[in-house]
């Protein structure tokens, strides 16, 4: 074997659970596949992968041979891509990273259609509760809601967002709705967490005029589903992106506080390398997003 099906053959290990999945991702047995792996940490004499009966983990050595394969695996995709009947097909692997809600709701479902038109690229959807992080793990797009922090990278504004004030009727029954900014301390604030910074402080206005109320309540949770779910229960009010609650707002379930008080921008971004050469399947894929995410969203 040469050290190129090398690569290819750890790119599948390294993104499988278990040798047993990786052996059927490869068409190889579990026993081959461990055989062939021992080979390969002999070569370069380190232990790659942690092995157990159900799932294997990488090790450090493993985890820095992982990243480096990826690279040389997209860089090969490209390569083949650029010499291969004037690109007339997209092929190669994706590696897309989003927030859970956004991923899960929106982000999933657009880019299994663009792998139903593209048939040859691979598409890996990776989900977090934390907002994506692009300059801690390799990405082919990152998906970022509100304020970009790396320059290095390139990004292109996918659909306007921002985030707004909302409450049930059911707490609107017991509760006075407030009338400026700050009437919400004396609101029991559903405190999503997120991001790096203080999470209880909610800001309005923008650039020099932007003002930041630290809110408190009784409820907090790092998920944007469960935060939706406690305030249409009734139990405080949120601060929620736009293209959440939107459908919330139009069917009455939800109401918008403060309407007539500006909120900071959170526009949804796809981010991406900013190479001289970005791979035709990364501009295809954030072409189909920046089309179709606008019109799902409706905001």
């Amino acid at each position: 074997m040469s050290q190129f099906d090398d690569l290819e053959f750890f790119d599948v290990v390294a993104r499988s659970s278990s040798l047993t999945e990786a052996g059927r991702a490869l068409g190889m047995s579990v026993s081959s596949v461990s055989k062939r792996l021992s080979q390969l940490e002999s070569r370069l004499g380190v232990r790659l992968v942690r092995r157990s009966t159900r799932r294997s983990t990488l090790t450090p050595e493993g985890e820095r041979y992982a990243a480096g394969v990826a690279v040389i695996a997209g860089e090969l995709a490209e390569l083949e891509e650029s010499v291969s009947g004037h690109y007339a097909e997209l092929r190669g692997r994706l590696l897309i990273q989003s927030s859970v809600g956004l991923g899960r709701a929106h982000i999933a479902p657009l880019m299994a259609d663009f792998v139903a038109e593209h048939p040859r690229v691979e598409v890996d959807v990776e989900l977090s509760s934390a907002p994506p992080n692009p300059s801690a793990a390799p990405f082919d797009i990152a998906i970022r809601v509100g304020a970009l922090q790396d320059s290095r990278l390139t990004a292109k504004l996918l659909c306007h967002n921002r985030r707004v004030v909302v409450a049930s009727p059911r707490y609107l029954e017991t509760h006075t709705a407030p009338r400026e900014m700050g009437d919400l301390r004396d609101h029991n604030c559903i405190v999503l967490r997120q991001d790096e910074g203080d999470y209880a402080l909610w800001r309005f206005g923008f650039g020099a005029g932007e003002t930041a109320i630290r809110v408190a309540g009784n409820m907090i949770s790092n998920d944007g589903d469960i935060a939706t779910q406690w305030c249409i229960d009734g139990r405080g009010v949120l601060m929620r992106s736009m293209w959440h609650v939107k459908p919330m707002l139009d069917d009455g379930t939800l109401v918008q506080l403060l309407p007539d008080v500006p909120t900071p921008a959170a526009d949804i971004h796809a981010v991406y390398s900013a190479a001289a050469q970005v791979p035709r399947r990364v501009q295809a894929a954030v072409d189909h997003l920046h089309a179709h995410l606008k019109v799902r969203l409706r905001t």
